[in-house]
């Protein structure tokens, strides 16, 4: 495939950074400050190390508001425990929390308390230290007979997009270095909606880092604002590909409104020509099908009132969590239909693909 005319990249830039007292005495920390600083970025040192944002009562204004700041802070402890993150991974390691973009359909609705502002981890040496202790003790692949080969597996994009933020941030890059330097049987694993993977190419990753790009049909583009294009985000794949990280399709949310079949069937046949020629090729698929809760459904509707996205009863049933939480998924003839669909496209289109999941 010949190289896409180049574009500029989808950046995020805040309109404010707030940093703790504690995120400052962090050489990470003061890093970031440099490059918000640099970036023309209104900088708000506080005092002490709690973020009292005095965001209005408006939910929509306080929605904008957050979605305009980044604060840096301190993981504490509690946050460096690590949690299982199955289907993706053994083991959920979170660089920040929060995501810039705009998705209708957005999973940390309801998953982060108050308005959504994106917040970055300063002691990242410290978040990284903390990983080797859980080494081989994972249940996803850490003891699997099918993905056991991809060693144990620390998920990155659980509460953020971390390629999203490496402009401010430089932590998923130390990150992909660090497993780079880790004689270890590991691997990072990252999803994106972003496409300026320019600062990975040239790193020492050492096959140990697995970027997927997540994507969706243009068609339902409209539910995924401030993000980059698809075929940018497929071309940033092959960028990866070439530079012999091991890649992966997150074809997420599945929707299944009017015209699916046709728009995820164009959907694999550019992720196949964006993958052409490309040797060796180590590809894999995980499979997400469209869930909402009430209480996700509540907040999503205050942020993006009007959304064409639907979040009716219409071919749904009622899924309870091993949280004890409900969700509202696919009915069983719709979820079988669209199973089907996708499996023997893939196979036709990215025979090479292996699908590690479909939920």
């Amino acid at each position: 495939m010949p190289p896409a005319t180049p574009r500029p990249t989808t950046v995020w830039r805040p309109r404010r950074l707030i940093v703790t007292r504690a995120a400052r005495t962090f050489s990470h920390g003061r890093a970031i400050l440099d490059r918000a600083a640099a970036l023309g970025v209104e900088i708000v040192e506080l005092p002490g190390d709690r973020l009292n944002l005095a965001f209005p009562d408006d939910p929509a204004r306080a929605y904008a508001e957050a979605k305009l700041t980044l604060a840096v802070v301190v993981a504490p402890p509690s946050k460096r425990r690590l949690q299982p993150i199955a289907p993706s991974a053994d083991w959920r390691v979170d660089l920040a929390e929060g995501c810039p973009a705009h998705c209708s359909y957005c999973y940390l609705a309801g998953s982060l308390k108050g308005p959504p502002i994106t917040r970055v981890y300063a002691n990242l040496d410290e978040i990284l230290d903390s990983l080797p202790a859980y080494l081989g003790q994972g249940t996803i692949t850490s003891r699997s007979t099918t993905r056991a080969h991809e060693g144990t597996t620390y998920e990155a994009s659980c509460y953020t997009d971390p390629l999203a933020l490496e402009p401010l941030t430089g932590s998923l890059s130390a990150a992909i270095a660090w497993f780079g330097r880790w004689n270890a049987d590991a691997q990072l694993r990252f999803t994106s909606k972003f496409a300026d993977v320019a600062p990975l190419l040239t790193l020492d990753h050492g096959r140990r880092t697995r970027m997927r790009a997540s994507i969706n049909p243009r068609a339902f583009a409209r539910f995924e604002g401030g993000t980059a294009r698809v075929a940018d985000r497929l071309q940033a794949l092959r960028q990866m590909a070439l530079a012999g990280y091991p890649i992966g399709l997150t074809i997420a949310p599945i929707i299944a409104a009017d015209g699916w079949e046709a728009a995820y069937a164009t959907l694999l046949e550019e992720a196949a020509a964006s993958l052409a020629n490309v040797p060796g090729v180590d590809l894999t698929i995980e499979l997400i099908t469209h869930r909402f809760t009430a209480g996700s459904k509540a907040i999503l509707d205050s942020w993006y009132p009007g959304s064409a996205l639907d979040m009716t009863a219409a071919n749904r049933t009622t899924k309870r969590t091993k949280f004890g939480t409900e969700k509202q998924v696919y009915d069983a003839d719709t979820m079988r239909t669209l199973r089907r669909f996708f499996h023997d496209h893939i196979a036709t289109a990215l025979p090479m693909a292996r699908i590690l999941y479909w939920t």
